[in-house]
């Protein structure tokens, strides 16, 4: 299938329904780094790191099932791998340093990614935009506080799952038209997928450091649905 497309040109103003994390700004690969830092520090002599990590991703989806996405999910999955894995017990020091990861990313400043804020400036002159986000409430919204990207946004949507009931639900809250709806992101389990099972059009933009749990294959979308693949978020200015 070929996803790609020139130019289109409407005739009336779209919503654009906009990802956050690894779209709008870096944040997988703060949690990379700490992966990585929790795995030097286990320093198993048994499993490989690739082995921690495989018993990481089951953990953390045991995790975001019983607490959702977040910061205390992952330190959370973190304490559970350590004790899974670990010959050590876990003492408060422990315990200190693991939570010592996640602050790490927490401290970190947002980094835009290059050209997010003259493509929205531009893109919000012309079409309706709505960010769509999912996780911990307070944490995402900080983020988009920090960012300095809102006053692009005529809203914003932070939800516990990105599925097709949770964006059938923001279509009928927003009174939005399925057939000049697109949702844009890096996710094909969680941007690209549902939405498009939603009735919606999709535009994909890869992330080389797209989280492991969120990758899928893209699928098949519906007859009355478009699929959009770009290389980068400023392309968008081509098509919209």
């Amino acid at each position: 299938m070929n996803y790609h497309a020139l130019a289109m040109a409407f005739s009336s103003p779209q919503t654009l329904l906009i990802d956050a994390d690894d779209t709008l700004w870096e944040n997988n690969i703060y949690f990379e780094r700490a992966v990585a830092d929790f795995t030097s520090f286990l320093n198993h002599h048994e499993f490989t790191p690739e082995q921690v990590r495989e018993k990481l991703n089951d953990v953390q989806r045991e995790c975001i099932r019983k607490q959702g996405y977040g910061l205390n999910s992952f330190v959370q999955s973190l304490v559970d791998t350590f004790e899974h894995l670990s010959v050590e017990p876990l003492t408060p020091a422990l315990h200190e340093t693991i939570h010592g990861f996640a602050r790490a990313i927490a401290e970190h400043p947002i980094e835009i990614i290059p050209g997010v804020e003259d493509t929205l400036a531009y893109l919000s002159s012309r079409h309706r935009l709505i960010i769509v986000t999912k996780g911990d409430p307070r944490e995402q919204s900080g983020k988009i506080n920090r960012s300095g990207l809102q006053r692009h946004f005529q809203s914003v949507e932070i939800v516990a799952e990105k599925d097709t009931p949770a964006y059938m639900t923001i279509v009928q809250k927003h009174n939005l038209q399925r057939g000049l709806t697109w949702m844009v992101g890096n996710s094909p389990k969680s941007d690209i997928n549902p939405a498009l099972l939603a009735g919606l059009h999709a535009v994909f933009v890869p992330h080389d450091n797209t989280w492991i749990l969120e990758h899928e294959e893209l699928c098949q979308p519906p007859e009355s649905c478009r699929l959009l693949v770009l290389e980068r978020f400023t392309q968008l200015c081509e098509n919209f």
